[in-house]
This record gives C-alpha cells, structure tokens and sequence, in this order.
C-alpha cells in the first residue's frame, strides 16, 4: 500500500512584509469545530488505512506488548481510603473493566460493612466510544455528588448532580463546562466555569440547585480573551476564590462562600509579569507570588487590607516555591531544592524553623496527595522513583513517623534490585549543565549481547519542555517493555519546563524557545559521547508542546534518532498564533508571542516552528498521532505536517499518521484502550530498530 498523497492547493499569506506559502492549508476545515469537509475526513481515513496496513505485521508484537503491559497491573485495584467529612472515600477498578466505581463508607464504620457505590464510570461510559470523567466534588454535608463527564474528547464536559441519599440524579444539568464544580451556599448552589464558543472560560457563574441553567448567575466576567477563570474554596471552606490570568499574569477575587453573589473583594489588581494565588485561614489572607522573586516568596496579608503583602518566606535563589497548604495546627510548603521535591511542615507561630520529610533515594518524585480536611494531622503523600513504584505514605506530623499505606502492586512481578537508576549532567551549546534522569537494566549489556548487539545499545529520550511543566523521574509500568529489552530510558530536564526552578521556565519560552530543542538534541548527543547510546540507536518521543519538541528535533538533527513518535504534536506553532479565533490562541501569547502585533515574534516563530522548517532531507522514521476532535492540538496540524513531510523528505523510512476519529488530546480512553495505544508506540519504535522478532 503506498502512502497518501495529499494535494497541494496554492494558498499564500503575508504579514509583515514576509509572505508564507501553504499548500496543505486546505486540511484545515474552516468550519471547525464541526468536521465535514468530505476532502479533509478523506485524507484522514487515507492515512489511518495507511497506518492499519503498516502496522498490520507488526499486530502479534503490539499483541505480546499489551499482554506483558497489562500484566504489570493489578486489575483489581483501589485507592487508599481518605477522610472528607464524615465519610472515607476511595476509588476501585474491577477486574477487567475500563473505568473506575467511586465508593464511601461513614467513618467509624467497620471495614467488612457494605460501602456505598457512589459513582460507576463504567455504568457512564457505556455506549460512548470516548469517556472522560472530569469535575468530582462531594457537597460538605456529604448529601449531594456533583461531576461531569466529556463523551467526545471535546473537552466540553456536563454537569450532573446525584443525590446520594435517594441514589437519584436531580433535573439540573449544565452544558459546555470546562472548569471544575465547587459547592457554596452551604451545598445548595454550585460555581462552575462555562466554555464559551472559542472554548475559553471567562466567566465564573452561580448554579442554585433545582432552577434552569438559563437562570444562572454571573458572579464575574473577564474582559481579556487570553485569560481564563478558576473558582476554589479556602482551606476553610468559608470563602469562594475567583481566579483569573493566563501564563504570567493574573488577579484573584473572593467573597464568603455563604453569600457568594455579594460583592466580589479584589486582593490586587493585574499587573503584567506578576502570579500569584491565595487561599485565607482564620481571617487572614496567604499569597504566594513572583512579585520580587522569581522563584516565588510566601506572604500574608489582613483580609481587610488584602493587597498590603507581608512576606512570611522570602524568595530564595536556591529553594523553588512552588505551592502551599494551610491546615489547622501547621502549613506545608512545597518545591523543589537542586531539582529535587522537597515537602516542608512549618508552624505559623515560627514558619523559618522547617521539618523537612526525608526520602530514601537521590532522585524521585514526592508531594502532598488528597489532604481534603482543614483539621488533619496527619498528611498524605505520594512518593516514586524511576525504580521505586507508587508508593503512598501517611507522615504523623507530630511524631513525623512515615506509615506505608500502599505501594502499587505489579502482579507479574518486579524486582527493583535488576535495575539501576542515575541522574547525569550534561552540557548544552551554551554551556548550561541540563540533568538526565536515566533507568536501565543491570544486565542490560548481557540482554543486549542475546539480541546480537555489541557495544552501546538503544536508548529511549522523552522531555516536554514548555509551560513550567517539570517531568518528574517518576515510575512507570509500560517503560519496563522497552528496559526488559535492552533499552537505557531517560527523561531529560530540558528548559521549558521549571525543574531547576523558574528561570530555568523562562529560558525556554518566548524569544529562548530555542534553547528547549537545543537541549534536548544536545542531551542525546551528550549520552552517545558518554557511551549510553550510539548514534542513530536514539529513540524519542513526546506530545503536545512535546511534539512540537519532536519535530524541532528531526529537523535540526534528524541522523541522531532511529524512531521519532510525536504525539497529538504542536508543529503548526505560526499558523496557530496567527489565528485568534483558535480555542488556545490569545492565552498563548504569553507562552510563544504574538506574531500578529510583533515581527520580531513572527520572524522567531517562523524561525523553530517544525512545520515551517521542513527541509529536503533524510527523516527518522516517525509515527505520528492526533484527535480528529482535540481541541488543544487541532487534527490539521500533524496532518499539515505528515503531508509536507512526505512531499519534501528525501528517505525512504517510514512515517506514519494515526487520528483518533472519536478522541481528543488524551488519545482514546478507559485504562486498556489507552494501553493498547502504548504497546503500538513501543512495537513500532522495536520494529524500527530492528527489534521486533526479538522482542516477539
């Protein structure tokens, strides 16, 4: 079966002088987001066929993968009980079912008393080809469960209320939501965030139960279209937070949560470059903010004068901020130290004088879990490694004794001691150090051996890279079918994300977007010289931002990578930030620039952006996905991508395009659809390494 061919359509814009040519712009349908363009949909179906037909050889490999990968998890698995009122919640999976049942008993109870089904995803997702459980929120006399559920990967959820006394679901039902549902008014109304048709959310509004959606009240209403509103709860319960901002900026408001349309409080206004976020206790008001440090100072304020900021913990150079939590007795602080988590218990009467919670290994990944009650003393945590699973703790914080609860169970088995982790350093062009996070076998050079590999074998390369989002060098079940085989997996700690803090953020955003992608190829190639890998024996792969990432990458350094799998991947970043009417556009201005009013931002753009870089040259093999309804990463940006690629590149490897007609961004849902999905990534990168009847 031989490749599509998309046709090229002579389409040209200009701005600022510079005129772009883009002949595949048609696979954009303009009248998004309803897909019906039959020449569009058609291309769509090409290349999925396409990818069946390809992939069809290599369906016993996808097979085996997805038996070992599903045998790494306990089917029959529940969460740890946590107290929420007078009631302990958790979560079950059944043996074989895709979703998740959600159960309580009373506190006090005995163990073996029946429990309370609460909520079944199984018993919702019937009959959708896409689930997605949003919102769940409890009301605070534990008599009313509010959630909503996404049935197309739009990510435009619906409301529902359950009474859970009666077990019945009332009449109330609210459309088009996007944000989560917080209970006010003592458990009679809910706040919520609604999707406008662009899908922002720009507005907070008040839903008193048993009155029709169209009667609901619009407590605030943001004026700017790149920023998106947010509504919580204080720690203790008795005011409603209204939050707005986008990626650098933004401005809070709060009420008591009893009357929640009275009048709305501004803590400070908006001032551009400035965060901060707010929770209140006992009449005063908690600030965490960037205002004279980057990385973040904690301060405190009286609630009559909420803006006057006293700092409690400064900004620290080498302590990075990152959140807080006010409980009764103590606060914690998080961040990170060195790149590390660090959790922090400190007392209001002294908050310098720290007790630190210790963990066993040099790196991991640690934090605070669900801690829902104001009066807890005890907390708990979630805590892995790269060779330790999910494990979770409860720390006495008056004794600071660190109790195991759970330690997540891999039922086919998993002996810790057959692996090794590191975390190295290496150089990029600008002489900045970026850590690896690296997991492989002891025995990975004797694994090797039986394959037929002498000296350096494969390794894996994954990052994300953009909006402050820090990879943790966590666990993974799936990552164990390529390491079993011989693979060396690392997660690099490139700038983009805020792993060493936040200028570490700000150095890959922006007008040094760039030095992202140059860390990341700099990193491969500072693993082949330190002999992990060989060159053209790297692996990589990445989604969303990190996708973009992939496809920087491959047009930078394409002879480094012997597979390239780029997920639901940002490569079209010009032509979207040209685009206001997008869902994302105006609120990633922040993130990438606006091309629109800036030529500089254009030029730099035009610069990095993967689809506009593509070049006639030799290209790794590739696979690509995408949602055909993601409203994150829109469908025609990695079709755009695969078509240019197959017209310009000058191989013969192979690329190939998977949309998911009925899913978003996530790819599809339920545990095994979404399981699956990874044992096809994994078979196709073994294959084109040459792997795949060994690893058979």
């Amino acid at each position: 079966m031989t490749p599509p061919d998309a046709e090229k359509r002579e389409h040209t814009y200009t701005h600022h002088g510079i005129t772009i040519s883009d002949p595949y712009d048609w696979l954009y349908d303009k009248s998004y987001p309803e897909i019906d363009d039959e020449d569009v949909l058609d291309y769509v179906r090409a290349e999925n066929a396409y990818f069946e037909a390809q992939m069809e050889p290599q369906a016993a490999l996808t097979e085996t993968l997805f038996t070992e990968m599903r045998g790494r998890i306990k089917e029959d698995d529940s969460t740890v009980p946590q107290r929420q009122g007078d009631f302990l919640y958790w979560s079950e999976f059944e043996e074989g079912a895709q979703y998740r049942k959600h159960y309580r008993r009373p506190v006090g109870a005995p163990e073996s008393a029946e429990p309370q089904l609460i909520l079944d995803q199984n018993e919702l997702a019937e009959g959708h080809e896409y689930f997605r459980l949003g919102a769940l929120s409890v009301s605070k006399s534990g008599r009313y469960l509010a959630y909503s559920t996404d049935t197309s990967g739009a990510e435009r959820y619906t409301g529902r209320i359950l009474d859970l006394e009666t077990g019945e679901h009332l009449a109330d039902e609210i459309p088009d939501l996007r944000s989560g549902l917080t209970w006010v008014a003592g458990g009679s109304a809910l706040v919520y965030g609604p999707a406008n048709e662009n899908w922002r959310t720009l507005e907070a509004r008040l839903h008193v139960i048993g009155t029709p959606v169209s009667e609901d009240v619009v407590l605030y209403t943001e004026e700017d279209e790149s920023f998106s509103v947010g509504t919580g709860l204080s720690a203790q319960e008795d005011y409603l937070i209204i939050a707005t901002g986008d990626n650098e900026t933004s401005e809070v408001r709060f009420v008591s949560a009893a009357d929640p349309t009275g009048e709305l409080t501004l803590v400070k206004p908006r001032a551009q470059g400035v965060e901060y976020s707010v929770d209140i206790r006992e009449g005063e008001m908690w600030v965490w903010t960037n205002d004279d440090h980057i990385n973040f100072r904690l301060a405190k304020a009286d609630l009559t004068t909420p803006g006057n900021w006293e700092t409690v913990i400064a900004g620290s150079d080498e302590f990075y901020l990152t959140d807080f939590d006010l409980f009764e007795g103590f606060f914690v602080t998080e961040g990170r130290l060195n790149g590390l988590d660090q959790v922090q218990i400190r007392q209001y009467a002294s908050p310098q004088t720290i007790a630190s919670i210790e963990f066993p290994e040099e790196s991991y990944s640690a934090g605070l879990s669900n801690n829902p009650e104001y009066d807890q003393t005890v907390l708990r945590l979630s805590y892995e490694s790269m060779i330790t699973p999910d494990t979770v703790f409860d720390y006495d914080v008056a004794n600071g004794a660190l109790e195991t609860l759970k330690t997540q169970e891999i039922p086919s088995g998993y002996d810790q001691s057959d692996y090794i982790t590191r975390r190295v350093e290496i150089q990029a062009r600008d002489g900045t150090m970026v850590p690896v996070s690296i997991v492989m076998r002891k025995d990975r050079a004797e694994i090797l051996a039986a394959q037929g590999i002498e000296g350096p074998g494969p390794l894996h390369l994954y990052a994300y890279g953009a909006y402050g989002y820090a990879v943790p060098p966590g666990f993974s079940t799936t990552r164990l079918s390529l390491v079993d085989r011989g693979f060396a997996y690392a997660i690099a700690h490139i700038r983009g994300g805020d792993d060493l803090g936040r200028r570490w953020y700000l150095q890959g955003k922006m007008f040094e977007r760039t030095n992202t992608f140059n860390d990341f190829v700099d990193a491969g190639r500072g693993l082949i010289d330190t002999g992990f890998t060989a060159e053209g024996m790297v692996t990589a792969s990445g989604g969303s931002a990190g996708g973009e990432l992939m496809g920087a990458i491959v047009n930078q350094d394409p002879s480094q990578y012997g597979a390239i799998v780029a997920h639901v991947p940002f490569v079209d970043v010009l032509n979207t930030m040209l685009n206001s009417s997008l869902p994302l556009t105006p609120g990633e201005w922040q993130e990438w620039g606006n091309p629109i009013e800036s030529k500089e931002a254009f030029a730099y753009i035009l610069s990095y952006s993967p689809y506009d870089q593509v070049k006639a040259q030799d290209y790794p093999p590739m696979l690509v996905t995408a949602g055909l309804n993601d409203p994150r990463v829109t469908y025609w940006e990695p079709a755009k991508w695969v078509a240019l690629l197959r017209d310009v590149k000058t191989d013969d490897n192979l690329l190939l395009l998977k949309t998911n007609m009925g899913a978003g961004h996530g790819g599809q849902s339920g545990r095994w659809n979404s399981l699956r999905e990874t044992a096809e990534e994994y078979a196709f990168i073994l294959w084109q390494m040459g792997m795949a009847e060994e690893a058979e």
